[in-house]
C-alpha cells in the first residue's frame, strides 16, 4: 500500500513535518505483530506549536469566517473522499486495528461518510435569537466557535471516533487538533491527506492539525479553548459560546 510508504509525519498548519525531537513509534499490526509504520511521536513543543497553528489559522478567519455555505461543501466534500477510498482505508483500519476488513468498510467507513453528511446540514442551520425587550434595546444572541479543540480519540473505532468530534467542531467554525491513539494512528493520518485533497490547498487544511502527541500536554495546554475526549458527551451547539 502506498500510504505505508509515505512517512507518517504531523500535519500543523497544513504541511506534513517530523517531530521536533525527531522521535517516532511503531504502529503495530496485531494479526501478525510486524511493523506497519513508523509515526512521528510529538511532545510539548509539537503540541505548543499544533495550538499556535490552529489557533493562528482560527484567529485568521481561514476557517471560522468562511460563509455556512462553504463549509457545507467543504464537509460534503471529505464525505464523498472517503466514499472514493473507502477500500483503502477499511484496509488500513483492518492493518492497524485488528477488526474485520469487511466490517471496517460497512461500519466504520460508511459510517465515518455518513457523520460529515449529516454534519454538512448543520453550519446554514445554527443561529442566534432575536430576544423580546424594551423598544429601546436591541437585544440579540449570536452564536460564536469557541476556538482551538484538542480532540483526543480511542484506539477501538479509530476513523469514526476521529470524525464523531471532528465534523461537529468544524461545522462550528473551530480549528482543531486530533490526537489518534498511539495505537492506531493510521486512518487519521489518512484522513488528513483527505483534508488536504478537499481543501485544495485554501482554508481546510489549516483548520485541522493532527498529532500523534502527549495527550497530557494537549489536555493541558493553556490555549485550547476546548476538549473533547472518548466517554465525554458533546452537542454541536455546546462548540458554541
Amino acid at each position: 500500500m502506498d500510504f505505508l510508504k509515505r512517512p507518517q509525519q504531523l500535519l500543523i498548519g497544513g504541511k506534513w513535518m517530523p517531530s521536533k525531537s525527531g522521535k517516532t513509534f511503531e504502529t503495530i499490526n496485531p494479526a501478525n505483530e510486524e511493523v506497519l509504520a513508523l509515526v512521528a511521536e510529538g511532545d510539548k513543543a509539537d503540541v505548543d506549536e499544533a495550538v499556535k497553528a490552529a489557533r493562528t489559522a482560527f484567529e485568521t478567519g481561514k476557517w471560522s469566517s468562511i460563509s455556512p455555505h462553504q463549509r457545507t461543501r467543504y464537509l460534503l466534500k471529505v464525505a464523498d473522499l472517503i466514499d472514493k477510498y473507502a477500500d483503502e482505508l477499511a484496509e488500513l483500519e483492518s492493518l492497524d486495528n485488528g477488526k474485520p476488513v469487511s466490517q471496517a468498510r460497512t461500519i466504520d467507513i460508511a459510517g465515518a461518510a455518513g457523520v460529515f453528511r449529516y454534519f454538512a446540514g448543520w453550519p446554514t442551520k445554527i443561529y442566534g435569537e432575536t430576544n423580546p425587550s424594551d423598544p429601546a434595546f436591541f437585544n440579540y444572541t449570536l452564536r460564536e466557535p469557541i476556538g482551538v479543540c484538542g480532540l483526543i480519540v480511542p484506539w477501538n473505532f479509530p476513523l469514526m471516533m476521529a470524525v464523531n468530534r471532528l465534523a461537529p467542531a468544524l461545522t462550528c467554525g473551530n480549528t482543531t487538533i486530533l490526537k489518534p491513539a498511539e495505537q492506531t494512528p493510521l486512518t487519521a493520518l489518512r484522513l488528513g491527506e483527505i483534508f488536504q485533497e478537499a481543501g485544495a490547498g485554501h482554508c481546510f487544511p489549516a483548520a485541522i492539525v493532527i498529532a500523534s502527541a502527549l495527550p497530557i500536554a494537549l489536555e493541558h495546554h493553556s490555549r485550547r479553548r476546548g476538549q473533547y475526549r472518548h466517554g465525554l458527551r458533546s452537542r454541536c451547539w455546546q462548540l458554541y459560546r
